[in-house]
């Protein structure tokens, strides 16, 4: 097939490296523009770009997408069997929509119609999920709501992370991508609509999903948001007014009635009452200024005692 690959992060790389082996015709890759990243602000190309320059592929990278009249006869002029979308970063204007054959093919990390939007590896494992997957969609205008062609479950492992799942996730949907071109070539897919009713948002993250709310949230509930929220904006809340990251907690079986945030020091651990008389222990933690460190070694130079409350 002739296709238009749209995609901009690691995630999408997988699937436009199975699509190349699967012998299809990439005539196009678009992707995001070029970044500033890091502390030197240095301009980095998205690895969607850098996979597609190794591969001898075309791309083009424009700021905008809707009303490009230069892109638009661009991809007019390729006439595309189909679109592939993963993780490009953009909303898909209709005229593009409607240009392939075969319509807008989309790879979302979820089963959908749970977890549709921006995050739904993160908010998947911040929300406890034992199970999730990919859904290949054909894109329409609504947000992560076109039929779905298929899908493939994949499970969380406990302790896993949204970082270490995007990995998973990513490699296992190139192969599903791929099966359902295949699919809606041969025309062995019919398209599912999707049940609304059953659907969850999964919004993009911002900072503020970061702070540790010891009152609003158990143990386990801490625990998973902490998952979820790797690498950023992972966990953190404040002591003696100053930011307090904590890089690494367990929950753990202590019990008994204490007010949320308040910290118990014991045996070089620190654990911290949550809400329903759960308790979770401190690992490995970060004050603002200082190293990342042990809860041993956060002792050993802090005076902190029990009774101070987090928060």
């Amino acid at each position: 097939m002739k296709l238009v690959f749209c995609g901009t992060p690691q995630f999408a790389v997988p699937t436009l490296q199975a699509l190349i082996a699967a012998g299809h015709k990439t005539a196009l890759v678009v992707s995001q523009p070029d970044r500033p990243v890091g502390r030197l602000q240095q301009m980095t190309a998205p690895p969607v770009k850098q996979t597609a320059l190794e591969a001898g592929l075309e791309i083009t990278q424009p700021e905008k997408i809707k009303n490009n009249s230069e892109f638009r006869a661009r991809l007019e002029a390729i006439a595309p069997d189909a679109i592939v979308v993963v993780a490009y970063g953009r909303i898909i204007p209709p005229w593009i929509l409607s240009l392939p054959r075969l319509g807008c093919i989309n790879l979302h990390a979820s089963l959908l119609p749970k977890y549709r939007g921006a995050a739904p590896i993160q908010w998947a494992v911040a929300m406890g999920e034992t199970v999730t997957g990919n859904t290949t969609m054909l894109l329409e205008e609504g947000l992560d709501t076109g039929p779905v062609l298929l899908q493939q479950e994949i499970p969380i492992a406990p302790g896993q992370t949204a970082a270490e799942l995007f990995d998973v996730l990513a490699k296992a949907g190139a192969p599903l991508v791929v099966k359902t071109l295949a699919g809606l070539d041969e025309g062995t897919i019919t398209p599912k609509r999707q049940d609304d009713s059953q659907a969850t948002i999964a919004p993009i993250l911002t900072r503020d999903d970061g702070r540790m709310d010891f009152a609003r949230y158990t143990a386990r509930e801490l625990w998973n948001r902490w998952r979820g929220f790797q690498p950023w904006p992972g966990a953190y809340t404040s002591l003696d007014g100053k930011k307090l990251i904590v890089h690494q907690m367990q929950e753990t079986q202590r019990g008994g009635a204490a007010e949320p945030g308040l910290v118990e020091v014991a045996r070089g651990m620190i654990m911290v009452a949550c809400a329903q008389r759960t308790w979770m222990e401190v690992t490995e933690l970060q004050l603002e200024g200082k190293k990342r460190m042990t809860a041993a070694e956060f002792l050993r130079g802090m005076a902190l005692e029990s009774g101070v409350r987090l928060g």
